[in-house]
């Protein structure tokens, strides 16, 4: 709806005397939808009195009018705020869904501007002004153009040949792209942008962004006012594409402080579902220890979600040589270790499961096991040595199928005893535990292989290539994909690169070319630091780089930079003619009106900014797909034709 109509529909509503109080010079919302509720007749007939009205809230069926009466009070509830900026801002963020929450029965993760997409860059200069909200209803075209496929440009493959012109992207028999890329641009953007080719495709997400700090020199500054806000938001935004990116099993892990551990879990519990939390794990990162007012902090979590929990597989680690050594017993199959067949610890009681409580009978004399009562039997329980009624791990079916290869009954203390054969196999490992302490996890682990790599301490707070490893273990194979779309050093993609997995890197900083772009080609050229001793890595394979296409920065830079208002107001004009602003925003009415009043003239310098900054139109920063070949934004026939290439159309 745009905003003319509203003010046409309070106009309306305004000829019902019930409706409008004089004094306040307000709607009486409840009445209204009070009135709604009870398909009030001179309500409805007014309603009716107006053609685009009735159009809009009516469903004609056969000669009579029938109202819209949902469509109707969720017109009212998104439009209860004026055009204001004041009142704007003070009103959104205060929805789940189609009802406002205090309409809601339930506890949710609510904060300012939980219903807006934030573009969030993260440059120096994009974290010094203040952020722009779109809420999700009142700027959605925007927010789509925001969200439009971007074109891609200054296109290169890395091999250990050297630098190469892309001429191809190669793809399989599917049509999945079977490249490794490194994207330089807006996350968010380039997240949507990646949609149109991996939605579905992506086994692993793993990403390790901003902890959002107060004391960390690296604290995700946003809007100074709605730190903690932005935050959940930024994060909000990126993690509902993220999930439409993951295959069916696919997991996604985040590694996070316990600064915004709990609202990154409860906001995680709403996107993929409480069900499909699979973990929450401890990485002991400083084994000495951070100051901290109370405590010494010396672990980071990482929070685990599948797609689909019933899908989902994490995979055991390989046992070492020490645990290799319980495999002690071999028969004509493997060699195995014994496992009690009587269940132990949580869960194990006869009332957990009371199918699983049955007797097995057994006969010494020929080693003979029976589930039905026989004469010279012994009869078996799942009872533990305190009288504790426990139960088995195997089904009667089970125990029938396998009894004569995979089980042994033995007689301890003068009491019968059975066990199963745990074999050996390729496949045997280790379940990962909640708690990963090894000092091969630790910060240092990051920052020794960034020295290694270039001589220097080039990075901050870089990621230990072993905890990567590790995490990849549990949740990929080789040529399974992985996502990390806060590439920061490159950590993620080396080790996958190592490990044989195809993988995808995104970075808005600068630092991508001169860091991640950088220690991936020393990958390629057989880099010995980090796990490759451990892989036996000895060099290969290639990537490919590339960028989103950006369009001129100019109007939100020269508005970032005005010192007063009058500055402002001088380069409105220039703003309209050359810039492209938002299809809703009235520029003689904003010039002549808006500009001259008291309340606009009140707002302080930054949020005047802020509202010049929101009349451009969202996607002056990138360029759209779908606007490849307009010559304004003058993008190569290179560039053209592999953006095409990609999104593999014409």
């Amino acid at each position: 709806m745009k905003n003319n109509y509203k003010t046409r529909f309070y106009t309306i509503l305004k000829k019902d005397f019930r409706l409008w109080d004089e004094k306040s010079k307000e709607l009486n919302q409840t009445l209204l939808k009070d009135l709604i509720d009870k398909l009030d007749e001179k309500l409805i007939n007014l309603l009716l009195s107006d053609k685009e009205t009735r159009e809009k809230f009516f469903i004609k069926v056969k000669d009579v009018f029938v109202l819209k009466q949902n469509e109707l009070k969720f017109f009212i509830d998104e439009n209860k705020l004026d055009n204001s900026y004041t009142q704007y801002k003070n009103k959104i963020g205060l929805r789940v869904g189609n009802k406002l929450l205090s309409e809601r029965n339930e506890v949710v993760l609510d904060w300012p501007f939980k219903d807006c997409v934030l573009e969030g860059g993260m440059t120096k200069e994009d974290q010094k002004r203040n952020e722009i909200f779109f809420n999700e209803v009142l700027a959605k075209d925007e927010i789509d153009r925001l969200e439009d496929p971007k074109a891609f440009v200054n296109w290169k493959r890395y091999t250990a040949k050297g630098e190469e012109k892309v001429k191809e992207i190669k793809r399989d028999k599917n049509g999945t792209i079977k490249e490794n890329l490194i994207i330089k641009g807006n996350n968010l953007l380039a997240l949507h942008s990646l949609k149109e080719q991996f939605a579905g495709k992506i086994k692993l997400i793993y990403i390790d962004p901003p902890y959002n700090t107060k004391s960390d020199a690296n604290t995700f500054k946003y809007n100074n006012n709605f730190n903690h806000s932005s935050w959940l938001t930024f994060m909000k935004n990126r993690l509902e594409v993220a999930k439409e990116l993951l295959r069916g099993d696919g997991i996604i892990i985040i590694d996070i402080d316990h600064f915004e551990l709990f609202y990154l879990g409860v906001l995680c519990d709403e996107i993929f579902g409480e069900n499909n939390r699979l973990g929450i794990l401890a990485v002991q990162h400083n084994p000495g220890g951070r100051d901290n007012e109370f405590f010494a902090n010396s672990h980071e979590n990482k929070l685990v979600y599948a797609k689909n929990k019933s899908l989902a597989k994490i995979y055991n680690f390989e046992l070492t040589d020490k645990e290799l050594e319980k495999y002690n017993k071999e028969d004509e199959i493997s060699k195995y270790s014994e496992m009690g067949l009587q269940r132990t610890g949580d869960g194990s009681k006869r009332e957990d499961r009371p199918n699983l409580f049955y007797p097995i009978y057994f006969n010494p004399k020929n080693n003979e096991i029976s589930l039905e009562k026989k004469n010279n039997f012994i009869k078996i329980l799942p009872i533990d040595d305190d009288g504790i009624e426990r139960r088995w791990r195997w089904s009667k079916d089970k125990v029938k199928k396998e009894w004569e290869s995979e089980i042994i009954v033995k007689k301890i203390k003068n009491k019968f005893k059975i066990y199963t054969k745990n074999r050996l196999t390729k496949n045997t490992g280790k379940k990962a535990k909640t708690f990963w302490f090894d000092s091969k996890y630790a910060g240092t682990s990051g920052t020794n292989a960034i020295k290694e790599i270039f001589g220097d301490k080039v990075f901050t707070y870089p990621k230990s290539p072993f905890m990567v490893m590790d995490t990849l273990k549990i949740s990929t194979k080789p040529g399974d994909i992985v996502l990390d779309y806060h590439l920061g050093s490159g950590t993620t993609a080396a080790v996958a690169h190592k490990m044989g997995r195809q993988y995808i890197g995104i970075e808005q900083m600068d630092y991508i070319e001169d860091i991640s772009v950088e220690r991936l080609k020393k990958v390629i050229h057989g880099e010995q630091g980090g796990i490759s001793k451990v892989v036996n890595w000895r060099g290969g394979g290639g990537f490919i780089y590339l960028e989103l296409a950006k369009w001129n920065e100019e109007a939100k830079e020269k508005i970032l930079k005005a010192k007063n208002l009058k500055e402002l107001e001088k380069l409105f004009d220039e703003l309209y003619e050359r810039y492209f602003l938002n299809y809703n925003v009235k520029t003689k009415e904003f010039k002549e009106k808006t500009l001259k009043e008291e309340e606009f003239k009140k707002l302080s310098l930054d949020e005047q900014k802020k509202l010049f900054v929101e009349m451009l139109d969202m996607n002056q920063m990138y360029v759209n797909f779908s606007e490849r070949a307009d010559k304004k934004y003058n993008l190569s026939k290179e560039d053209i034709a592999l953006s095409e290439n990609f999104y593999n159309k014409k």
